[in-house]
């Protein structure tokens, strides 16, 4: 009787397209950096008539003015100017954060893959 060795070799032949999920993620990931900004711009007391200040006012007012009204914001006199914490800013953080974990869970790669499967035999 002749002995054989069986080998089998199975690689992956289709791989998996994270577009949907890069493109999501850098989308989300700008939408809750500027949302930072306006935090930290709140808080340092920025002056409200740089132009920078105001176009992360403009861009983030939409997604902010959902949660105003929530709580009252704090105000801080300093020097110059006045430091506000602005808590529908933190609370629209967190809800951008939640959105964007469900929508990255629903744009993950189907399961669906192809593979290539090769058998040897070496005959002894």
């Amino acid at each position: 009787m002749e002995n054989r060795t069986r080998r089998t070799e199975i690689r992956q032949t289709k791989k998996e397209s994270h577009l949907g999920q890069t493109v999501a993620s850098l989308l989300f990931g700008t939408v809750e950096l500027l949302l930072l900004f306006r935090l930290v711009f709140k808080l340092l007391g920025a002056n409200k008539e740089n132009p920078i200040v105001q176009g992360v006012y403009q861009i983030t007012q939409y997604i902010v003015g959902l949660f105003e009204g929530i709580f009252s914001e704090i105000s801080m006199f300093g020097i110059g100017n006045t430091a506000v914490f602005e808590p529908a800013a933190a609370i629209a953080m967190v809800a951008v954060a939640f959105v964007a974990w469900g929508v990255l869970k629903l744009l993950k790669p189907r399961q669906g893959q192809r593979y290539e499967k090769t058998l040897y035999e070496d005959p002894k």
